[in-house]
């Protein structure tokens, strides 16, 4: 019997149907959430996410603004950019799409966006408030595989997650978020000796590693829930995730695709975050 599908664009439009009431409710107090993207330099797969992030944005009915630069803008004029888009009441998420051009550091530029405005949850400020289990702006791509599995009603408390890789974009904090639910975690990376050992014991495994075929059917038990976040390209030049599907759906219990399953709860939580931002900006000026 093969696993069934966790199908990724269904769960992120019950997700955006949920934001639209959202976003109506804030409307008819006079606010409209708003993202400002910034996108330096003329990488094409930036220039592709972006513009599906603010196409999204418009379906929804949340302002965005985009601003663009040639690879030539200077650090300092970034980060001047970004302080006067921190003091801006309309805008409750600014969103500086990586990778930058080498000469800029973007650790720097994580730091400069104001916490409260953090909408990628990459701030040291929402990760330690991530680690130590309070509410903050939590990185998209492991919020969305939480948002995935409570959709799905897959329990995670109790339950062994095996995490393949260890990025600061969605290894780690994706590992964090699962061990706020209470799951045992094991971290699994590029220097983990015998890791086929790991995810044969794992009831859950998220692999974002981006290794096309890194994990087949004997690489995992029975019934194991898969959430596949790699993106790669076989030697077709189809895109892959991590996992082989066709040999791994036939053992697993629930298993994502790739394209179609990740990937588009990404962008969304991404409006989620924008649209909790904005709630708490009204919120703190109606206590203000």
């Amino acid at each position: 019997m093969s696993a069934s599908i966790i199908d990724g664009k269904l769960i992120a439009d019950h997700y955006r149907q949920q934001l639209k009431t959202q976003i109506q409710q804030l409307k008819e107090q006079g606010v409209v959430p708003g993202l400002a993207v910034i996108l330096v330099g003329d990488n094409h797969a930036s220039h592709s996410y972006v513009k599906m992030k603010r196409k999204a944005c418009s379906n929804l009915g949340i302002h965005s603004e985009l601003y663009l630069y040639e690879s030539t803008l200077t650090q300092e004029e970034l980060l001047g950019k970004i302080r006067e888009l921190n003091e801006q009441d309309h805008i409750h998420g600014i969103l500086v799409q990586l990778p930058l051009p080498e000469h800029i550091n973007p650790i720097t530029v994580i730091e400069t966006i104001s916490p409260s405005k953090d909408v990628d949850g990459f701030h040291p400020v929402s990760i330690g408030k991530m680690v130590t289990n309070q509410d903050t702006f939590y990185s998209c791509t492991p919020l969305g595989v939480m948002k995935m599995l409570e959709y799905e009603n897959i329990p995670v408390e109790g339950k062994h997650v095996v995490i393949l890789g260890r990025s600061n974009i969605v290894g780690k904090p994706a590992g964090h978020l699962f061990l706020n639910r209470n799951a045992t975690v094991t971290y699994c990376h590029s220097k983990t000796d015998n890791m086929s050992s790991f995810t044969q014991q794992a009831d859950i495994i998220v692999s974002a590693v981006g290794k096309a075929n890194l994990i087949g059917a004997r690489d995992i038990k029975p019934g194991a829930v898969i959430i596949d976040v790699g993106m790669n390209r076989n030697e077709d030049g189809k895109l892959c995730g991590d996992v082989n599907f066709e040999e791994v759906k036939e053992k697993a219990g629930k298993i994502t695709p790739v394209p179609g399953g990740v990937g588009p709860m990404t962008i969304t939580m991404l409006l989620y975050n924008t649209v909790k931002s904005a709630e708490w900006a009204h919120r703190n000026r109606q206590n203000g």
